[in-house]
């Protein structure tokens, strides 16, 4: 069965998904004579395959066009989907640190995007054609989603054969759409705050082949529109938000509703619509607006708001509105875990399925009242940035509950270590959930006593030792069960490794930390090979916030990731993948974990090119933007290395290799230097 939602409470959700976690290992530890032997030596164990990657990591279902893995056990990636070919995403990596880019490291594929901008595109056109639609469509990309310059210039380029339009919700924002887009024909769909400069910015802009249209979304901006239009004697294009009663579903399901951010109420848009009148400006009013939310799963909640605005922008024509647009708004979804379900981290529908139900619902409510119909608009932005941006970035080191053997207790040893060795020794398949609870129970009694002062720091960590290779025993018997018992469903996660890599969560991955948004990561190489650890993400900074926990899977959630044990001196790279939108933007500086390096990767004939390359921040970059300014901190330094050479705290030639390594560090990149190669 298919997820349908995070409800507590789905016992039964939890146990697959747990099963589903844990499946990929086959081996399991048996005792025999108070030693520890493989199943595999009684069963020959089945090879592990890229199919089995592919099924574990979900690739096929997250990833398709345009990432999968070859026979090498790298992941590929095909920017231009299913049209061209193919770039190892492995070899990719290594080339580019050949050049001196080092990890963590964000790569654009230039190809994806302009890929996602033709198929939003060809999908609308199918539905049109498809429902013989009198009109046409236009995009727009919301710049809020991806500001990086480099990749609004491909979006400009990308999207000229399609009349592709820009997006502003802010005043900045404005400034960047009015610069970069020059594309004859293409909307300006201004959002946001405004004020008195806001509005007029955009109603001049007319003058230069724009055609920007001002949606209304506070009462007030109706007055300020009028006023800037008296003002430059320009009539604007005006367009109307709608609260609409029809509501989001998910995190951003209060985007719409009486009480949203945006956006006018039924009265509030008579009242607008009233005052154009006044103003003799009502022909004006040509768009209709709506937003219910992000990453709407579900296509039912899209058609039922469709229909709502539907109705709303054939009463505004019946009022005498020169109505020509019907924007959508945003909220066409990116399936994150490849489960293709009206979960939060999915959705239940195709883009396809989006265009016809868009183009289908408008028909049918003009067609009742014998309007002309609209040009349809809509503002997807999470659907055409994800997929162009992946983060590699690369494991320093690992954390693992002890693996060792544990010697024999003896008669000299306390009572409670000779009770969990005798414990440890009872481990069965028939037993196995009673002696879990036995082994707990004990190292709890342990660490007791030794609060009492009846247990050394020696003795405590003999009992510990002996609590976890219980625990490992245990864990081996689990994994080969059908069903997990309620009381052992945490304990993968009680025995995960903790994986520390060279990233700041704050930095490139915030929604994962700020509202538990889930991205597809897996390793990029190995993939030939089962991954027989569990392991969680910690990344560099010091806080205890900057963990990755939580992971794709089919249904619901695992708190745990598969991952391979690390060879000495050899890289193991991991990627965050559809992470194009919002990500970079709202990064942010804790610990002064800076900009990562950035490269734009284009497909050719004879493999790829390097379009741009954006170093990173360095550390005197960063230290800039808290208003330090590295020649002072050099001099302060060279100030007390002076004092302390005075005072024969320091030699020379230790004051000089201090300086030399702090000017040095300045200028290198805020994150890790990886000693594998």
């Amino acid at each position: 069965m298919g997820k349908q939602s995070k409800a507590a409470g789905d016992k039964g959700a939890e146990k697959e998904a747990t099963q589903n976690a844990t499946s990929a290992v086959k081996s399991v530890v048996r005792p025999v004579d108070g030693q520890t032997v493989a199943a595999d030596a009684e069963q020959p164990k089945k090879s592990w395959t890229i199919e089995d990657s592919e099924e574990l990591y979900r690739i096929q279902g997250w990833g398709e066009p345009y990432f999968s893995i070859n026979a090498a056990g790298h992941v590929t990636v095909s920017p231009q989907g299913d049209r061209g070919g193919s770039l190892d995403l492995f070899e990719l990596v290594n080339a580019l640190k050949q050049r001196n880019l080092g990890l963590p490291l964000l790569i654009r594929f230039s190809d994806i995007l302009e890929d996602r901008i033709e198929r939003l595109n060809a999908c609308f056109s199918r539905a049109i054609a498809r429902y013989n639609y009198p009109g046409v469509y236009r995009g727009v990309f919301p710049v809020k989603c991806n500001q990086q310059r480099h990749l609004i210039e491909d979006l400009v380029r990308f999207g000229k054969p399609h009349l592709f339009g820009l997006e502003a919700g802010s005043k900045p924002e404005l400034m960047i759409v009015l610069a970069m887009l020059d594309t004859p024909g293409a909307l300006v769909i201004c959002n946001g705050y405004k004020d008195k400069e806001y509005i007029e910015t955009a109603i001049l802009a007319q003058r230069l082949g724009y055609t920007p249209i001002i949606v209304l979304e506070q009462a007030e901006e109706v007055d300020l529109v009028i006023e800037a239009s008296h003002k430059v004697g320009i009539k604007p294009l005006l367009g109307v938000r709608a609260k609409l009663n029809n509501k989001g579903i998910g995190r951003w399901g209060m985007s719409a509703g009486d009480r949203a951010k945006f956006g006018l109420t039924i009265p509030e848009i008579i009242n607008a619509v009233d005052r154009l009148k006044e103003a003799d400006m009502l022909d004006s009013l040509q768009l209709l607006h709506f937003h219910i939310g992000s990453q709407i799963s579900a296509i039912s909640v899209v058609k039922d708001a469709i229909r709502e605005a539907s109705q709303i922008y054939v009463e505004l024509a019946k009022l005498g509105a020169n109505m020509q647009y019907l924007d959508v708004g945003g909220g066409l979804a990116v399936d994150y875990d490849g489960s293709k379900t009206n979960f939060h981290a999915s959705k239940n529908y195709s883009m396809q399925n989006y265009a016809y139900d868009v183009v289908a619902e408008v028909k049918e409510a003009c067609e009742e009242k014998g309007l002309t119909v609209p040009t349809l608009v809509s503002e997807s932005g999470r659907a055409i940035a994800s997929h162009q941006s992946v983060l590699v970035f690369d494991v320093l080191g690992t954390s693992d509950v002890s693996s060792e053997v544990p010697a024999p207790a003896n008669d000299k040893e306390h009572l409670i270590i000779r009770n969990l060795y005798e414990t440890y020794q009872s481990i069965r398949v028939e037993n196995y959930q009673e002696t879990y609870h036995d082994a707990t129970q004990f190292k709890e009694e342990a660490i007791s006593l030794f609060g009492f002062g009846y247990l050394s720091l020696t003795e405590r960590a003999r009992a510990e030792r002996l609590y976890w290779a219980c625990c490992r025993k245990i864990q081996a018997i689990v994994r080969q069960q059908e069903y997990v018992p309620d009381d052992l469903e945490d304990l993968e996660k009680i025995m995960s490794s903790i994986y520390y890599v060279n990233l700041s969560v704050f930095q490139s991955a915030p929604d994962s930390w700020a509202i538990d948004q889930l991205f597809p990561i897996m390793p990029i190489h190995r993939l030939r090979e089962e991954p027989l650890q569990r392991g969680t993400l910690a990344d560099l900074t010091c806080d205890s916030d900057g963990k990755i926990d939580q992971f794709i899977d089919l249904r619901d959630v695992k708190s745990v990731l598969e991952l391979h044990d690390l060879h000495p001196q050899e890289p193991y790279y991991l990627a965050m993948f559809l992470g194009g939108a919002y990500q970079e933007i709202m990064g942010n500086l804790h610990n002064l974990f800076g900009d990562t390096n950035t490269v734009h990767i284009k497909l050719t004939p004879k493999g790829y090119e390097i379009e741009h390359v954006v170093k990173g921040d360095t550390m005197k970059e960063v230290l800039s933007y808290v208003q330090y300014d590295s020649e002072d901190l050099i001099e302060n330094i060279r100030r007390r290395t002076e004092q302390a050479l005075q005072d024969h705290q320091i030699t020379l030639q230790e004051s000089q290799m201090l300086l030399q390594n702090y000017e040095q560090s300045l200028s290198q990149y805020t994150y890790l230097s990886s000693s594998a190669s």
